[in-house]
């Protein structure tokens, strides 16, 4: 990687750090923010690093050091205070898993390129274009839980959050310009709503494996089991269900239903992992061999009037989208797309309700939607 020669960053893994680092943090009218976590190397992730920064200095704070960081939940939620991140969703779903925190005031960089029609909306593509600084991708998979961290991995973390002020300032100027800040905004004030877009129906753990569907009731009984087998394991060893056995094998395993470790071997697991835990998963296979059969979630499905009203939405954005040079969500993000689609509103007061925490797309987009939907 490539940047201007940058003082230290300040290590923060004692109390007394913490408290002075949120002393200074709490001055300033914004502050860049980011997480690194380990999600390819433990069963259960969790926030490993939280980077800060304010234009004059470098954070890289420690949570396996300081598991206790409530401290800090007054700076996430100060109205007062803006928090930049890029692509924000990730670090505020793990802040909130590990610490319970809650999120006012957001400025994110990934959706301001977004909405302003950049095609390469990437952190490393964004430093590259507006800074000339490269930044190695390799450190984006390492793992951020062991200690200690090497001198590029702290290298590599604290330009996560060194550029974000500039960043912002940057595509706010360019939002202001295009009238496009009041649509920054509301977006950015939807992602402090964490989990609140993306909603998913709560399935079985096999429910969740590809390729599934080839099974009949008896297989996906056994692949049921199989799967329970593999998430204890997982459990046990902290680490996460693909590096024990894949989907695929999984599948193969309810397909093919071994009884012994040669027939283990036949199906596709390894030497390594017959040793490890094949006793495990032939003991799985027969519990779900005995087991009630399982049953999939049944989801109830959507009326005939709500699809057509959902793909004559889904195909007006983007054509909208496209004249705009846009993706299709900037225009009309899915989540509330599908109310829209779901509600059925009939004239501009109930749109207006629908669409209540979106008033720049209502006034720009309003009477076109309810049209194409009557």
């Amino acid at each position: 990687m490539t940047a201007e020669k940058l003082a230290p960053p300040t290590w923060v893994a004692t109390t007394a750090a913490l408290d002075k680092m949120i002393a200074a943090l709490s001055k300033e009218p914004r502050v860049a923010v980011d997480t690194e976590s380990n999600s390819l190397y433990a069963y259960q992730e969790q926030v490993c690093l939280i980077q800060f920064s304010t234009p004059n200095e470098d954070f890289l704070l420690d949570p396996l050091a300081l598991p206790n960081l409530s401290s800090l939940a007054p700076l996430f939620a100060n109205p007062a205070i803006e928090k930049i991140f890029h692509a924000a969703e990730y670090d505020l779903i793990c802040l909130e898993r590990d610490f319970g925190f809650e999120f006012n005031h957001l400025f994110d960089t990934m959706i301001a390129a977004r909405i302003l029609g950049y095609k390469a909306v990437g952190l490393g593509k964004l430093l590259e274009e507006k800074f000339n600084v490269k930044v190695d991708k390799k450190f984006q998979k390492a793992n951020w839980g062991k200690r200690p961290l090497s001198d590029e991995m702290l290298k590599y973390a604290r330009l996560d959050t060194h550029y974000l002020i500039a960043l912002r300032n940057i595509l706010h100027a360019e939002l202001g310009r295009k009238n496009l800040w009041a649509l920054a905004q509301e977006d950015f004030d939807m992602a402090t709503i964490v989990n609140g877009n993306h909603t998913r129906p709560q399935v079985a753990i096999w429910e969740r494996v590809g390729g599934r569907a080839k099974l009949d009731p008896r297989q996906a009984t056994v692949l049921d089991a199989v799967c329970q087998a593999r998430e204890e394991i997982a459990a046990k060893m902290n680490r996460p269900t693909f590096k024990v056995v894949s989907n695929k094998l999984l599948v193969r395993l309810a397909e093919t239903q071994p009884r012994n470790r040669e027939e283990l071997a036949r199906s596709g697991m390894t030497s390594h992992q017959i040793k490890r835990f094949g006793k495990l998963f032939l003991r799985a296979i027969q519990r779900g061999q005995q087991a009630n059969l399982v049953k999939p979630t049944r989801h109830p499905r959507p009326s005939d009037a709500y699809l057509l009203r959902l793909d004559k939405l889904r195909n007006w954005r983007k054509e909208r989208a496209k004249n705009l040079n846009v993706e299709s969500d900037i225009v009309l993000p899915r989540v509330l797309m599908e109310e829209i689609a779901k509600a059925n509103p009939r004239n501009t007061d109930e749109l207006a309700n629908v669409m209540a925490k979106s008033p720049w797309r209502l006034a720009q987009y309003g009477s076109e939607i309810l049209r194409k939907i009557q």
